[in-house]
């Protein structure tokens, strides 16, 4: 049996097991994916932790879970403690970017050395959204990079990951930190880790300003950055911007003189 498929069936014998009609929090813990994987009769996966997390951040919760969530939520699960986690229904969030959206053009400074030894899309993204200060011209906000891959443990959700943390400053000497969340053109972006960096930003910097931002790669080299909030306790989306890292003879006058039009 496929992997992707042996973590579907131990996802949903989990669900199965403990979910009753009407729930809206189902609770389980690490230990519960072996004995789930014993109960279906598949192999018990090496790292049993990958079944989780495929499920959280990739989308790999079965069809026969989600169709028990009420009008309009899906099921997510999220960390509720070191080992411990919980389907929870919630608004659905697609976090793709709009093929409609002009992307703007912005003097690529990304050191040719940088391009050349990127090991992966994430990285690659990371670095050109770094050298080319894509998160203070997309926020407006004076930034820095703190950290990379920053992971910790954050109470009431267990361990979090963020792929960087930057700090930044505006104009009236008001501070935020800005965790990023990156992705190549295959992959997709996800409500979870998004709900974790405001997590992580509410424990370990209650006194800045917290401004989650995600990345992804799209066509032609598109950037494609989002910046998100939380209403009613759902993500939101709270604004979205497309940039295109370009040689500076492909910046004209007529580019320049559009942007000049924007509000």
């Amino acid at each position: 049996m496929p992997k992707s498929n042996v973590y579907a069936a131990i996802i949903e014998e989990i669900f199965q097991s403990k979910f009753r009609k009407g729930m809206t929090q189902v609770d389980f813990e690490r230990s519960d994916i072996s004995a789930a994987a014993k109960r279906r009769d598949v192999r018990r996966p090496s790292n049993v932790g990958d079944v989780v997390y495929s499920a959280r951040y990739r989308g790999n919760i079965p069809e026969s879970v989600q169709s028990t969530a009420t009008c309009g939520r899906e099921w997510i699960i999220r960390g509720t403690g070191s080992g411990r986690y919980s389907f929870v229904p919630t608004r659905p969030l697609r976090l793709a970017p709009n093929e409609q959206m002009g992307a703007t053009k912005v003097p690529d400074a990304t050191p040719g050395v940088v391009a050349m030894h990127a090991l992966n899309d994430e990285q690659a993204l990371l670095a050109v959204v770094r050298y080319n200060r894509l998160i203070d011209i997309f926020t407006g906000v004076t930034c820095y990079s703190l950290q990379n891959h920053l992971r910790t443990a954050v109470r009431g959700i267990g361990q979090v990951e963020t792929d960087e943390l930057y700090v930044g400053v505006d104009s009236k000497g008001c501070q935020y930190v800005i965790p990023v969340q990156a992705k190549g053109g295959r992959d997709e972006l996800n409500i979870v880790q998004i709900e974790q960096d405001m997590a992580l930003c509410e424990s370990k910097f209650p006194d800045l300003v917290c401004r989650p931002v995600a990345a992804q790669f799209m066509q032609d080299d598109v950037i494609a950055l989002f910046a998100f909030e939380k209403i009613d306790d759902d993500v939101k989306v709270l604004m979205e911007r497309h940039y295109k890292l370009v040689e500076s003879n492909e910046l004209t006058a007529e580019d320049l003189a559009a942007y000049r039009q924007r509000v």
